[in-house]
């Protein structure tokens, strides 16, 4: 099955390439009652990075609304008390994506889909994984006031 979800996704970023969509997604910075952060590993792609859960939003779907559906779905527990925290483009995958980052809280068990999301946890902040993407360490840094948010993913 991973190979089959690697394969459809190398032929889903060569047709962004040559089309260039302009698309819109979402990430989440999702914490527990003790202040850890929600990550997750996807199942496909860079299935050795930890990142923040997310995904596309569909057409007429409010970003908010995707946020809570894409928690849902990947991760199985409620998102609550999201704000927008910043806007980003990016154009890392070959489409124009426009990408909303949201912050809040995590409720509920977690219970990864075992299909797009291998594995799921919650990690103190001085105590990530190694293993992050780059984007996702940027916006830690920016949560941690690090770093000032220059809009691109």
């Amino acid at each position: 099955m991973r190979r089959l979800l690697d394969l459809l996704y190398r032929l889903q970023r060569t047709l962004w390439r040559i089309i260039r969509p302009h698309t819109r997604g979402l990430k989440a910075m999702l914490f527990d009652e003790a202040g850890a952060l929600l990550l997750i590993r996807n199942s496909y792609g860079r299935s050795d990075l930890w990142v923040l859960p997310g995904g596309g939003i569909r057409p007429f779907e409010a970003p908010l609304a995707a946020a809570r559906r894409e928690v849902r779905e990947e991760v199985g527990c409620a998102a609550e008390g999201l704000v927008l925290r910043s806007t980003h483009a990016n154009g890392s995958e070959g489409k124009r994506d426009t990408v909303f980052l949201f912050a809040g809280r995590a409720s509920g068990a977690l219970v990864p889909d075992g299909f797009e999301v291998a594995e799921a946890g919650f990690f103190p902040l001085d105590a990530l994984p190694a293993m992050l993407s780059p984007a996702t360490r940027r916006r830690i840094d920016e949560h941690l006031g690090r770093r000032a948010a220059d809009g691109r993913w």
